[in-house]
């Protein structure tokens, strides 16, 4: 009976078995309603470019709506799998099952994207993971599935533990794989031996088909089911017009395995089964290891979120309540015992006790908090009880927003890395150009077809786009995985490119490369019966000076009455001002005092120290001078990073007698002082022009704006939300340490990622003009592969000593 293929789906059946629809001119066909219902969504949305994207490929009919779809609304699934963005937006993330190609991540996103209340959809064709936005008001999440299965696929949550269980198992597939081929490669060896024993000394053709015939036997588990991966690897490379590494492996032991069968078969020639069996072991091998290095890297990602509790104890009165993390609001308490790991961020209230910081920073000794302290989920309660007040929800935690980081650098590439990848592409097409023209020359030089075959096998198999591959995604892992170790957390790993080709460092002064805790140390006051007000104003700045100036007033007025404030108003980088009854209070540093129109005149006492004036009713009643010191580390770390090339820069909102006092102790030579925010963004757009590529580094809400202009932008993880949020990269521990060490990591990435480039170009140049002389056989070809290979990740591990040889 006559083939017919469905006109969605493409596949074949019994042209009785279709129905036809006669709404179409000319008509379709169709294998089932659900097909049918995929072609006439398709046209009504006008996505009917859709099977030209696809070209021959099949695909799957409709799944059949499963009952199951109600569960995706519910409490308990929603909570586990369901976050809130920003926006009031809800967000997930799902992995697409039955994505072929690049077609069908785009019929998925542009269906989705047409669906009434989903606000975007974006799918990662190598993972098959989509980021689903919705607004939950317009459309529910099991309406997104059932759309995603009308059009024959099916969508199921992200869960980073079946993740795992996946990648367990496939390096168990793996580890198979390569025993069956490293046994059939030892057997073949001593197989081997016979036979160029007996091409020298002799063999009868019966005892030399035997052994022909047990190479076949060795050789064929070994190409089929060692070699399966890069026959995958081709299938997929082909169906999207990409010829890969996996291509020329598969090509190379296809040909030799085939011309062996032939020889065996007809006794005309030799065989080459022991090539066969070597070319795919030696560089499966290479590969094996190449999925345990990576694998290593990743590992230090995923500690920062493994063996997380998913309940916390919730205190309310005397009630002790386990509930789930997810429920947990800012302002509930927690109780936390010895061995247990904090998930939400929060504030001792009661108790006091040693934590592991270790996972959050890289400081390995313990840290003892006390009521008042500030306390980060990641870190471990060594010893005693504590209850802590919980400062924010578990998605907006630390543990949380650290986890989000790393996963986002994962995904994206730098810039090096796309080229490379470009290069390997065209350099894989210019192998098997040069391996047919070998082919074609030794044919017409020496007239055998054995000869030919072999040298241009010889040809494709020694080529390697694979180390031309691997050469920076590697070095990038290894790289961004140790930053992470040491508490620096790069948001995507081009950041660690754009960041060793700067060469100037423009540096916060408070905060950043001070303690941000000024104490004061002058005090003038025209009327202390004042102290009080000045106390409540402080208390409403979160600056470090007001805050200062606030413990100060504390400690000589311990007993002072407190005084409700209306109409506050913060006025960045300046200070404070407020009413308080009938009274207008304002309290900041000079140019704040100046647009209010009051009168200062700055004492000598002064003169070098950080300023803070406290007036009412324009009148100064109290002036502050205050004092900041150098963090611990801050000398010696920036007398490295001058070291290092780098031109240092101070920027500073703090006046000049201050800025220079800081600058000197430091050894900074360029500096600039009395800045508002954007005078420090126009000083960094200024040093651009220039020709300079500058990282900035700073911790304040004051510093957005140049952080935003810079080319890369450096938080401390203990300053403001905001910054952390415009910045590049971030600094958890908050010291000058970890921004030397970042320098260092960046540029011994990007040094370690351009030798390996020079040395695959290299090989490559070498090896392969070899190779077309006919100087290589097969076997030794594939081992030159594998350790090219190897070569380029063992020196990609190098980046994991560069911090312990500047130590």
């Amino acid at each position: 009976m006559a083939k017919q293929r469905c006109d969605h789906c493409r596949l074949e059946y019994d042209a009785s078995a279709l129905f036809e629809d006669k709404s179409f001119t000319p008509s379709k066909y169709f294998c089932c309603k659900g097909c049918q219902g995929v072609f006439h969504l398709l046209q009504d949305e006008g996505l009917q470019t859709f099977y030209g994207k696809i070209g021959e490929t099949t695909l799957e009919p409709p799944k059949v709506l499963h009952d199951d779809v109600a569960r995706f609304d519910l409490d308990g699934f929603v909570s586990k799998y369901v976050k809130e963005n920003k926006e009031g937006f809800n967000e997930i993330s799902l992995i697409i099952e039955g994505i072929h190609c690049s077609a069908c991540v785009w019929l998925n996103e542009k269906v989705l994207s047409k669906k009434e209340g989903i606000v975007e959809a974006s799918i990662n064709y190598t993972n098959h993971k989509a980021k689903i936005v919705w607004d939950a008001s317009v459309i529910k999440l099991s309406e997104i599935i059932e759309t995603i299965r009308s059009i024959g696929y099916n969508a199921y949550p992200y869960d980073p533990k079946s993740g795992e269980e996946r990648s367990i198992a496939q390096r168990r597939e793996y580890y198979t794989k390569l025993l069956v081929g490293i046994f059939a490669t030892m057997n073949v060896m001593w197989i081997a031996v016979a036979q160029y024993a007996g091409y020298f000394s002799g063999m009868e053709k019966y005892h030399k088909n035997i052994l022909n015939f047990a190479e076949f036997v060795l050789a064929s588990p070994t190409l089929f089911y060692t070699g399966s991966v890069y026959f995958k690897g081709a299938y997929y490379g082909l169906k999207h017009r990409q010829i890969t590494m996996d291509f020329l492996v598969a090509t190379g032991a296809s040909l030799t395995y085939l011309f062996s069968l032939y020889a065996m078969f007809s006794q005309n020639a030799e065989v080459y089964f022991d090539s066969v069996t070597m070319i795919i072991t030696f560089v499966f091998a290479g590969k094996y290891l190449e999925v345990l290095t990576k694998k290593k890297a990743v590992d230090t990602m995923d500690a920062f979120g493994s063996a997380m509790p998913t309940e916390v104890v919730l205190v309310k009165g005397e009630e002790k309540i386990l509930t789930d993390v997810e429920s947990i609001e800012a302002g509930e308490i927690l109780e936390v015992r010895a061995g247990d790991k904090i998930v939400i961020d929060g504030i001792v209230c009661e108790g006091e006790g040693s934590f592991d910081f270790s996972r959050i920073n890289g400081e390995s000794l313990p840290v003892l908090l006390k009521q008042g302290d500030k306390i980060l989920s990641g870190s471990i309660c060594l010893d005693s009880v504590i209850r802590y007040k919980a400062t924010s929800t578990f998605a907006s935690s630390m543990l949380s927003k650290i986890v989000s980081l790393l996963e986002d650098a994962m995904s994206k590439k730098p810039q090096i890395e796309k080229l490379a990848n470009r290069i390997s592409g065209y350099f894989s097409r210019t192998i098997l150009t040069l391996a047919l023209l070998t082919f074609c020359f030794w044919f017409y030089q020496s007239a055998s077809f054995e000869t030919a075959l072999i040298v241009s096998i010889s040809v494709i198999v020694i080529a390697c786009p694979c180390a031309l591959s691997l050469a920076t995604p590697i070095a990038t892992l290894v790289g961004i995985s140790l930053a992470a170790r040491r508490g620096i957390l790069f948001k995507e790993a081009g950041f660690l490119e754009s960041m060793a080709q700067c060469d100037t460092l423009v540096l916060d002064k408070t905060g950043t490369i001070t303690n941000a805790k000024p104490e004061v140390i002058e005090a003038i006051f025209e009327d202390e019966s004042f102290a009080s007000l000045a106390y409540a104003l402080t208390c409403s700045s979160s600056h470090p000076i007001s805050q200062g100036v606030g413990a100060y007033l504390k400690a000589r007025f311990p007993k002072m009455p407190s005084h409700p404030l209306e109409q506050i108003k913060a006025i960045e980088a300046k200070g404070v001002k407020a009413l308080c009854e009938t009274k207008r209070i304002v309290g900041g540093n000079v140019r704040l005092m100046h647009e209010e129109g009051i009168e200062v005149r700055i004492p000598q006492t002064l003169e070098n120290l950080t300023h803070y004036f406290f007036a009412v009713d324009g009148r100064i009643v109290a002036m502050f001078g205050l004092k900041d010191t150098l963090k611990s580390d801050a000398k010696e770390s920036l007398e490295k990073l001058q070291a290092l090339g780098l031109s240092l820069v101070l920027l500073s909102g703090d006046h000049a007698h201050v800025t220079e006092s800081i600058a000197k102790e430091a050894g900074i030579e360029t500096y600039a002082s009395a800045l508002l925010p954007h005078e420090k963004a126009e000083y960094i757009d200024a040093l651009r022009q220039k020709g300079h590529k500058v990282v900035m580094v700073g911790d304040g809400i004051n510093d957005t704006l140049a952080l935003s202009s810079s080319e890369i932008a450096i938080a401390m993880g203990s300053g403001a939300d905001v910054a952390v949020e415009v910045s590049d990269v971030v600094l958890t521990q908050g010291d000058m340490r970890g921004l030397y060490e970042a320098f260092v990591i960046a540029r011994k990435t990007l040094r370690i990622v351009k030798e390996n480039l020079a040395f695959s170009l290299l090989y490559n140049v070498l090896t392969v003009p070899l190779a077309m002389s006919g100087y290589i056989i097969p076997l030794f070809a594939a081992l030159s592969m594998s350790l090219s290979s190897l070569v380029v990740v063992g020196n990609a591990m190098r980046i994991k000593t560069v911090l312990k040889r500047k130590e």
